[in-house]
C-alpha cells in the first residue's frame, strides 16, 4: 500500500530563508535515496512558524529502507546537521498517510 509522509516543522520564524535552503537540498537527496518528493511549503500568511513537507513511498517497508539509505548519505546527513548547527527547526512532527483520492480519479475537466 502506498503512503506519504506528512511532515509539520515547527520553525524559528526569524530563520525561514534557512529552512528553505535546508528543503531545496533535499530536491536531489530524497529521491537518490529512494523518497518521492511531492514538495515543501514555508509560511506565507498565518503562522509564521509552521512549514510541511510531503514524501511518498511505494510502501512502509520502502520508507523504512529510505530511511536507511539517508543515514548513510553524506550529502543527507551534512543537511540534516545544518539544520541541527542553525536551529531551523524547532520541532518536527510526522504523520503517515494512505492514498483514499487523486486527482487522477476527478472526472475529465474538473
Amino acid at each position: 500500500m502506498p503512503i506519504t509522509v506528512f511532515i509539520r516543522y515547527r520553525l524559528d520564524p526569524f530563520k525561514t530563508e534557512a529552512f528553505e535552503a535546508y528543503a531545496r537540498r533535499w530536491l536531489t537527496i530524497i529521491p537518490r535515496c529512494g523518497g518521492d518528493l511531492i514538495g515543501y511549503w514555508a509560511p506565507h500568511e498565518g503562522a509564521n512558524d509552521i512549514a510541511h513537507g510531503l514524501i511518498s513511498f511505494e510502501t512502509l517497508a520502502a520508507y523504512e529502507a529510505y530511511r536507511a539509505r539517508l543515514r548513510a548519505d553524506p550529502e543527507a546527513m551534512a543537511n540534516f546537521r545544518f539544520a541541527q548547527d542553525e536551529r531551523v527547526i524547532l520541532a518536527e512532527e510526522r504523520s503517515f498517510l494512505r492514498p483514499i483520492t487523486s486527482r487522477a480519479d476527478a472526472p475529465e475537466g474538473h
